[in-house]
């Protein structure tokens, strides 16, 4: 399988807004006038990754995220369009985002995803999916599809292009 560096459909992209002011400082993460519906947040949850750790990359069957990178570390993002039906199926896009470049980005679901921590502190990233973790009451399978877990996955972060 074979990826080529480009856009991916239906990833949205969001350069944050800092307001700061002498007490500190606020962005808005999302808001329903600037968000399809189908992406619209059901939960968030809040991560801490040290310096060098990556996760994932995996994807969801049914889920699509919200992922907000605003620091205090900064993160290289990698995306994979590994959905048949998509016009940009085997397209790939990364990114470094994070303290340096406050970002917010949709991944839909069947978009493979993972994400290092690739600043000299621990990072925060934040992530409102539009579905339950586990479901309701988490009584359902988890949705997730690991790639990280196969050496010989096409989805590498440090692979090719």
């Amino acid at each position: 399988m074979e990826f080529e560096r480009g856009k991916i459909q239906d990833v949205q992209v969001t350069a944050l807004r800092k307001f700061v002011d002498e007490r500190g400082w606020l962005t808005e993460i999302f808001r329903h006038d600037e968000l399809s519906e189908e992406f619209y947040p059901a939960m968030s949850y809040v991560s801490l990754s040290r310096p060098g750790v990556t996760r994932g990359p995996h994807e969801h069957e049914g889920q699509a995220d919200l992922f907000v990178f605003i620091g205090p570390s900064n993160f290289k993002l990698v995306l994979w369009d590994n959905r048949r039906e998509s016009p940009t199926y085997l397209k790939k896009m990364s990114m470094v985002i994070g303290e340096d470049a406050p970002t917010s980005v949709v991944v839909p679901k069947g978009v493979v995803h993972g994400y290092r921590n690739v600043g000299g502190k621990d990072g925060i990233v934040i992530n409102c999916p539009n579905r339950l973790f586990m479901g309701q009451d988490k009584k359902d399978p988890i949705d997730e599809i690991r790639h990280e877990i196969d050496p010989d996955s096409p989805f590498q972060m440090d692979g090719k292009p």
